[in-house]
């Protein structure tokens, strides 16, 4: 059944990318300092499709939804999988006793 009405159960990832303004860095160059952009609400980042900045509680979300990925991402490639004959050595096949692994050393 589809949803009809009221939030979404879930929340979805809007594509981001880097303010044209700012460059992605948040500030602009003043004539005497620093100023924060105006256009992507000081965070260097607008939505792909329209270049709006995202209202603060949206972006909050948003990059932590990316942050999330970006984190899951890096975990994936710490762990160090095995190749060639030590992968199948070293995965479960399940012919042992109980459903164990059996390897025939």
């Amino acid at each position: 059944m589809r949803k009809s009405h009221g939030p979404a159960f879930s929340k979805q990832m809007i594509e981001l990318v880097q303010c044209p303004t700012c460059k992605g860095k948040a500030v602009i160059k003043g004539v005497f300092h620093d100023l924060a952009c105006a256009q992507c609400n000081a965070s260097g980042w607008v939505v792909a499709a329209t270049g709006e900045a995202l209202p603060l509680e949206e972006l909050v979300t948003q990059l932590s939804l990316r942050l999330q990925a970006a984190q899951r991402h890096i975990s994936e490639l710490k762990q160090p999988r095995a190749t060639g004959p030590e992968a199948i050595y070293q995965e479960g096949n399940r012919r042992g006793a109980g459903g164990s692994n059996r390897t025939l050393d």
